[in-house]
């Protein structure tokens, strides 16, 4: 994958071939996506059909981090070497058009491919855990009590590498077809976002148990 310019996809299938010019294949697009977001969709195959199932995941250098159960068929199927598909899709905002057919979405996403690698080592499972928790929220970590050998044991810990991914991204206004913007109709763009908002305590945090100062701004 190019790591400063968007000359071209790192291999055929992570060509964007529908609106080929929203596709962006530099490494600092598709990071910045992948840092934004914290929840990625993992498509593979099983026994009984396709599968698609949503998982939090952390990055960590060139490679996406995903855990949980020992027990979870995905990360047991995922774990044997199969092919898979990762996506992660941030929403910015809805593309009102003047006719239903140009109605959009400004988005911008990543679609990665590749085969999972299992992280067995005790503290190397521990650090990805560690990046996968900060990922989502930053200074979480050092507050809370580390995995027990146990806890280490139960949980699957798996890389998924950036060497073949691909970003997809819409901005700006509708596109109407020439004719349409005679309409007498509002058409426009209805920003979205994520925002926190006030912590809500467990009923059972002891009263020595202040709210953290990150979760305060």
């Amino acid at each position: 994958m190019n790591e400063s310019t968007n000359t071209g996809p790192s291999t055929p299938r992570v060509r964007v071939k529908r609106l080929p010019d929203r596709g962006k294949y530099d490494r600092e697009t598709i990071e910045a996506i992948l840092d934004e977001g914290f929840i990625c969709h993992v498509g593979f195959n099983t026994e009984h059909g396709p599968a698609v199932i949503p998982t939090a995941y952390g990055r960590d250098g060139g490679d996406l981090i995903i855990h949980g159960s020992a027990a979870s068929r995905m990360l047991r199927d995922l774990a044997g070497g199969i092919d898979v598909c990762v996506t992660v899709t941030l929403v910015d905002g809805v593309v009102l058009a003047r006719s239903a057919f140009h109605h959009s979405i400004n988005y911008r996403s990543v679609v990665i491919y590749g085969r999972a690698s299992v992280i067995a080592e005790k503290a190397e499972k521990a650090k990805a855990l560690e990046i996968l928790t900060e990922h989502i929220i930053r200074g979480r970590w050092k507050d809370v009590r580390p995995p027990t050998d146990k806890e280490l044991k139960g949980t699957t810990v798996l890389r998924v590498p950036l060497a073949e991914a691909s970003a997809k991204v819409r901005v700006g206004p509708p596109k109407d077809d020439e004719e349409d913007y005679s309409l007498p109709i509002w058409a426009g763009v209805l920003p979205l976002r994520t925002v926190t908002g006030a912590p809500i305590a467990d009923e059972r945090n002891l009263p020595e148990a202040a709210i953290p100062e990150y979760l305060q701004t």
